[in-house]
Order: structure tokens, then C-alpha cells, then sequence
């Protein structure tokens, strides 16, 4: 496997971390923990879309 495969595994897994820590802030109450884990997702994503850009742009050659 490619390191491109496992650096977007890691980066899924990392998002679905985000998506446990939102749901757990949530489910408890915290909006302290809510809100930083909505921004933990949010970078997350923006982590990933040069990712796929870049796979779009090679494409397009």
C-alpha cells in the first residue's frame, strides 16, 4: 500500500476521533468540549481536501 493510503487513513481516523469527542461533549453537555471538537473536526477536513484537490488536479493531465 501506498504512503498516500495511509496518510489518509490517518488523517479518517482522525476524524472519526473528532466525530467521538463531538458526540461525547455533546451527549454530556460541555460546550467548551463541544465547540473545540467541532474545530478538531473542522481541521481535520481541512487537512484532507488538498488531498483529494491534488488527486482531481492529476486527473485533469
Amino acid at each position: 500500500m501506498s504512503d498516500r493510503f495511509y496518510i489518509l487513513l490517518g488523517w479518517w481516523l482522525f476524524v472519526a476521533c473528532a466525530g467521538f469527542f463531538l458526540a461525547s461533549a455533546w451527549r454530556s453537555g460541555d460546550l467548551l468540549a463541544l465547540f473545540g471538537s467541532a474545530l478538531f473536526m473542522v481541521a481535520n477536513i481541512s487537512f484532507l481536501i488538498p488531498m483529494y484537490r491534488r488527486n482531481e488536479e492529476r486527473r485533469h493531465d
